[in-house]
């Protein structure tokens, strides 16, 4: 279960997820583009990436397609990517150009193979962190990680 909340001081949102692989493994879903277009977003969505270079001070963008040929554009940059444990990077819907966030994702080993991924997407006001939520965004990180989850479950086997 993803658990997702909002910050009450702070315009941050809180994503918090159990994974029953490695953080290796999590970790290079978050940054193997192939593997990330995979699974990232809603059921009802599939994924292009147009570019990717997940390197610190890389960047990266990709456009995900509804069932019904409506596209969405997301990009952003990776700002620290040398620890297998954290991402930093930014992230934006090209539709709302001046929404940008500041993700910080930590890869943290429950042992025996679990990870829990904790998130913190950082945004310059509480209007746009609400209107980050009201988008969809819990469905398709619901359906996302659960695609993610059966991936990695898959790969373990």
């Amino acid at each position: 279960m993803t658990t997702v909340t909002a910050d009450p001081t702070v315009p941050i949102i809180h994503i918090t997820r159990d994974f029953l692989a490695t953080p290796e493994q999590v970790f290079r879903a978050h940054t193997d583009p192939e593997l990330f277009a995979r699974w990232v977003g809603p059921d009802t969505t599939r994924t292009r990436i147009d570019h990717w270079d997940a390197r610190s001070g890389g960047s990266w963008r990709y456009v995900s397609v509804t069932d019904d040929g409506v596209e969405f554009a997301v990009r952003g940059c990776f700002h620290d990517v040398r620890r297998p444990d954290r991402i930093v990077q930014t992230f934006t819907f090209e539709r709302e150009p001046d929404g940008v966030a500041l993700q910080t994702t930590w890869f943290e080993d429950l042992g025996n193979g679990r990870t829990r991924l904790r998130t913190q997407s950082l945004v310059d006001s509480f209007e746009g962190r609400d209107g980050m939520l009201k988008t969809g965004m819990r469905i398709g990180l619901d359906n996302g990680y659960a695609k993610l989850d059966r991936i990695l479950i898959n790969d373990n086997r």
